[in-house]
């Protein structure tokens, strides 16, 4: 047991090539600070050394299984308190020293925003380095051969687009990017080379957009979205299409992992109706097997998933998935869960959750929407969301709301919108824009201040999504427009709203919780509730005991049950 009460986490690991070390990262009450410890798998006991001052990072261990590349940042007394997030530095730790006597890799004082991801090669001969700012999708890669003291190389270094390295024979790397093609294509460069014009296009850009590429057996396995739902299409070294393999249903494909030189590969499949499964896929045979399923009390029979499109207040084509009981009677009064994101290229996939059963056991529609923002459709859809166009997302979202009262699957009365971080930035500012849509709001763990949010602590990293409301005035007359803080309206009358915090959140601080809901229980009309839910011993979400989960999920359907006047029917 890592704590007695649970909130000591396991949040990240990295298995050695050989499969006998194990580096782990612990996180405490929900942080994104991390400290890294080493366990020896068979004997089931830990190094003494602890590796601290790490947030997000990554751990590339050298094939030899001396040690692995980290990245961390500063010892928190050696910088200003507002440069604890930044000076991200590389450092290489050979097993079995202290971490004080770790040789500094690579750092650039000259841009202390920048921060490192490490990572090895198939082959063991080359460290890969991701240097990125922040949640900009644009990155740069530098590389050197493991074994070297030689400067990186910067193979890639204009930041002008998205670069995620792929694998590489020998001196040549493959790379799946958007530069020049928004849905994704497939490179491949010479480090010998590597002029821009001498790269080769292996996989040119297609109708779907790509969401990762694996390099298994010598293959590329490519994972598309075609409309919000995975295939995997398996292509040769050369570009050319060998097969595609079927999937259970309309759904996610995650954990895809498998070697280089490996004739196998594992991954995980899920959807809203489908609890997620391993599968082991053989390449020889072309044959795909189930190595686990688990267990769940659950009849998925009489409900269905289905897909829909609607259109936002531009016209823009708008894909959103619901799922309820089989036979729904569109009568309008049917309690209906929104869920929505719309940010950071991220994109809502197929999912499968056992806590939401109970709202679909007792008759709840479970709506997600699939706006702008996100990168369901390639980076073109993620920039039509993003800085001078968030109000994109928003309009998406409410015309998911106003789709769903328009075909009778709900009413404005049991119509309820949920998001958390950003999603909770969203459901904040949909409810402040259209209070009369809504009849329950699930405001979680917000970020609800837009003109201050980057002072506080890694909310800089935001501001490529965003933009700096101090850095431009025109940054700050768009922020300002749909603040959530800034936009409670005196006297206006919103639905009843529940918001959630975590009092060590230290990725977006309860400052912006407490300060909407004080902005709301001060300004508007207290007909109905405003409520405020603040965790202890918790963070943004990452590493939460069990425990506290259900006690969360548990008050959260309840408000919404109470709120929605929704009786309780025992399955």
């Amino acid at each position: 047991m890592l704590s007695s009460d649970g909130t000591v986490a396991v949040t990240s690991t990295a298995v050695s090539e050989d499969a006998t070390l194990l580096a782990y990262a612990l996180s405490s009450s929900g942080s994104d600070a991390q400290q890294i410890k080493v366990r020896h798998i068979d004997s089931a006991s830990d190094y003494s050394e602890t590796i601290n001052y790490c947030k997000f990072t990554s751990v590339a261990w050298k094939h030899d299984g001396s040690g692995f590349f980290y990245d961390r940042f500063p010892e928190p007394n050696s910088v200003p308190p507002e440069d604890r997030n930044n000076y991200n530095r590389v450092y290489w730790h050979r097993l079995g020293t202290l971490q004080s006597q770790d040789p500094l890799i690579y750092e650039r004082p000259d841009d202390k925003e920048l921060s490192f991801a490490s990572l090895i090669t198939d082959d063991g001969k080359f460290l890969i380095l991701y240097v990125y700012r922040g949640t900009d999708v644009k990155n740069r890669i530098y590389y050197r051969p493991v074994n070297s003291f030689a400067p990186f190389v910067k193979l890639l270094d204009k930041a002008d687009a998205r670069y995620d390295f792929i694998g590489n024979a020998d001196s040549l790397f493959y790379f799946e990017t958007d530069l020049d093609a928004p849905r994704g294509k497939i490179i491949a460069i010479d480090i010998n080379d590597p002029a821009p014009e001498n790269w080769c296009e292996i996989l040119p850009q297609q109708s779907d957009p790509i969401d990762y590429v694996g390099f298994i057996n010598n293959q590329f396995v490519v994972a598309y979205l075609h409309d919000v739902h995975h295939q995997l299409k398996i292509y040769d070294t050369s570009g050319n299409f060998v097969r595609q393999i079927p999937l259970p249903t309309l759904g996610t494909v995650s954990g895809l992992s498998g070697k280089q030189d490996h004739t196998e590969m594992f991954f995980s499949f899920t959807s809203f109706l489908f609890p997620s499964t391993s599968y082991r896929y053989d390449f020889i045979t072309d044959r795909l097997t189930v190595v686990h399923k688990p267990e769940i009390d659950f009849d998925p029979s009489p409900y269905e998933t289905r897909q829909v499109f609607y259109h936002s207040k531009d016209g823009t084509r708008v894909p959103m998935f619901i799922t309820h009981k089989n036979g729904l009677l569109l009568d309008a009064n049917n309690p209906t869960l929104l869920y929505g994101y719309g940010g950071f290229a991220i994109s809502l996939k197929p999912s499968f959750s056992v806590s939401r059963l109970i709202w679909l056991e007792q008759g709840g529609i479970y709506a997600v929407a699939n706006m702008r923002g996100g990168a369901e459709y390639g980076e073109d859809w993620h920039k039509a969301g993003m800085r001078y166009k968030k109000q994109n997302v928003f309009n998406d979202f409410i015309a998911a709301a106003r789709w769903l009262i328009d075909n009778r699957y709900t009413s404005a009365e049991k119509l309820a919108i949920m998001g958390g971080s950003n999603g909770g930035l969203l459901t904040a500012a949909c409810m402040l824009q259209q209070p009369d849509l809504f009849g329950a709001v699930v405001c979680r763990v917000p970020v609800t201040d837009m003109l201050r949010y980057h002072k506080f602590t890694v909310g800089r990293y935001w501001i490529p999504e965003y933009g700096n409301a101090e850095a431009d005035p025109n940054v700050f007359e768009c922020l300002y427009a749909y603040s959530p803080l800034h936009n409670v309206k005196a006297g206006a009358e919103y639905p009843t709203i529940l918001v959630t915090s975590a009092d060590t959140d230290d990725r977006v601080v309860p400052a912006h919780a407490k300060k909407f809901v004080a902005t709301l229980q001060a300004k508007a009309a207290r007909k109905n509730p405003i409520l405020l839910r603040v965790e202890t011993k918790a963070g943004h979400g990452r590493g939460k005991p069990t425990t506290k989960r259900i006690e969360e999920l548990a008050d959260v359907y309840a408000f919404l049950f109470k709120t929605l006047n929704m009786p309780y029917h025992k399955p």
